[in-house]
């Protein structure tokens, strides 16, 4: 069984969140309360798992029964932003347009009704009211009764509640940019959160992490599946390679700063590419800085990793075997687009890909023979078992949030934006590094002469497709909405067109807007 702390989650710890702006953030109130849970030392270690549980269950039954949310369709949290960073790009040809509610990101034409709009904005924001709820009850006053050990534990447990509600920010400001804004300060029940713009949260994300950095515990000191120090440090590097986007002024130069600091905790790159993913996945600490954990006996879930793996094996195949990823059997729920596959030149042992009795040109969207299948990720363990029965149970595969791979991409990509602190030589090692564990060998290697943004944003589809930073990448390139790059069925079309630039943002979902006065979207 893989170890993971937060699988002793305090069954009854959730908020009924509704499409009502009130109730985002407001007490527990199922089971148990506040006033009889944060009584002990462990309890709070409790509810910090229930914090991080957030991201891969849908509610406190096996596979999302008596769901966290009443207003959504019980999917969790992955699985919406997987769809949400995915669906609409080349790394994802989706099969079941009508019967998922895709329709919409896969063509790039949703609106304020789409459905995974509305479920992914209330998703995350409440993952936040957890995490507001947890720090309200974390206070020096409120911990003053516990041991000296137990106070110092509790305000590591703080530290990583403030890195998880920075987290659910940024991909709510990464997603929808401005949006509402409230924090453990504010008042619970009928409040009215205010609307910060896209460089307020910037700013406040910012400050927590900087703030909170060296009050997460050291890698070296940090259980599996908890957040670190670098933890904090990678996601203010993404944070700054995207400033210019979110906040109107470039930040490469801090983005180098902190990429070095990640570095410095002495991660190195797994050597088997196809590790990271699989069940044993979790074993790969030496790489992956901080993950969400799924254990199929303690976190069963039908979204998170469950969807991406049973979801890129064919229901209808003849010749794709659901064993060889160590399922039970596919639901054919999506392929790649042809522009995909194409990136990878021959010996580069990333692109995997499921190719007979599969056409590489997705003629027909919702036919599960167009288009090859990933294989990426699989459920089998390092010794090619099944890690769990994922018709029961879903499977054991953990989500890496943040790789070291990222890493070096994000500081190759500043250093050639105009960041200082970095040089190309520097850059093109790390890409190396990367590039030699792909093939094997030295056969694709690059010089400085090789290393344009234009080759960087093609290796970060190569290093991370499937790891939900596609459309962040692309919008930040300019790429995503126009003609300058156009995939198969973007804009609704087999070749591909460009849309209007409103979707290079999500819009504030239609019954948000109708609850809070505060809130409006620009374009839609």
């Amino acid at each position: 069984m893989k170890k993971i702390f937060y699988i002793f989650i305090i069954t009854g710890i959730s908020l009924l969140s509704t499409s009502c702006v009130g109730d985002l953030d407001q007490l527990p109130h199922k089971e148990t309360t506040s006033g009889n849970i944060y009584t002990t030392a462990a309890n709070y270690k409790s509810v910090l798992a229930k914090l991080y549980a957030s991201y891969v269950i849908a509610g406190q039954e096996q596979g999302g029964g008596n769901p966290d949310l009443s207003s959504n369709s019980g999917y969790d949290y992955m699985r919406c932003y997987f769809n949400m960073q995915e669906c609409g790009t080349e790394e994802i040809a989706s099969t079941w347009l009508e019967g998922d509610n895709v329709k919409g990101l896969t063509y790039l034409s949703w609106d304020v009704n789409d459905p995974w709009v509305s479920d992914t904005y209330y998703r995350i924001y409440y993952t936040i009211a957890l995490c507001n709820e947890f720090l309200r009850n974390a206070g020096d006053s409120q911990i003053a009764g516990f041991s000296e050990s137990e106070q110092a534990d509790i305000r590591h447990y703080r530290a990583e509640a403030r890195f998880l509600r920075a987290l659910s920010y940024y991909h709510a400001m990464d997603l929808y940019r401005n949006i509402p804004f409230v924090t453990e300060a504010n008042p619970v029940g009928s409040y009215i959160p205010p609307r910060y713009t896209s460089a307020q949260i910037f700013d406040f994300i910012e400050t927590e992490l900087t703030t909170i950095e060296n009050e997460l515990l050291p890698v070296n000191e940090c259980e599996y599946a908890r957040a670190s120090q670098a933890a904090a440090q990678t996601l203010l590097a993404r944070l700054y390679l995207n400033a210019e986007v979110y906040s109107g002024t470039a930040r490469y130069t801090d983005c180098i700063t902190y990429c070095r600091r990640v570095m410095q905790n002495g991660y190195h790159l797994e050597p088997e590419y196809a590790k990271l993913f699989n069940a044993d996945n979790n074993l790969r600490t030496h790489e992956i800085i901080f993950s969400f954990a799924v254990d199929a006996n303690r976190t069963t879930s039908w979204g998170a990793t469950t969807y991406i793996i049973c979801g890129a094996v064919s229901s209808t195949s003849e010749f794709q075997n659901p064993a060889d990823y160590g399922v039970t059997s596919g639901w054919g729920s999506f392929r790649v687009r042809q522009e995909l596959p194409l990136l990878f030149p021959e010996g580069d042992k990333r692109g995997m890909f499921f190719t007979e009795g599969q056409s590489i040109s997705v003629d027909i969207i919702d036919d599960q023979s167009k288009g090859y299948f990933a294989e990426k990720w699989t459920n089998q363990t390092d010794a090619g078992e099944a890690a769990s029965n994922t018709g029961a149970l879903g499977v054991s595969t953990d989500f890496p949030v943040f790789r070291l791979a990222d890493v070096y991409l994000m500081f190759a990509e500043a250093v050639l934006r105009g960041g200082t602190g970095g040089s190309a030589g520097e850059a093109v090692g790390y890409i190396n590094l990367l590039r030699e564990r792909a093939y094997g060998n030295t056969s694709g290697n690059i010089g400085t002469g090789d290393l344009t943004l234009n080759f960087i944003l093609d290796e970060r589809a190569r290093e991370l497709y499937w790891e939900c930073v596609r459309r962040t990448d692309l919008i930040r390139y300019g790429r995503f909405t126009d003609n300058s790059y156009l995939w198969q069925w973007k804009g609704g079309v087999k070749d591909g067109k460009g849309v209007n630039d409103k979707y290079n943002t999500y819009p504030i979902p239609a019954s948000e807007l109708s609850a809070n006065p505060n809130l409006y979207n620009e374009k839609y």
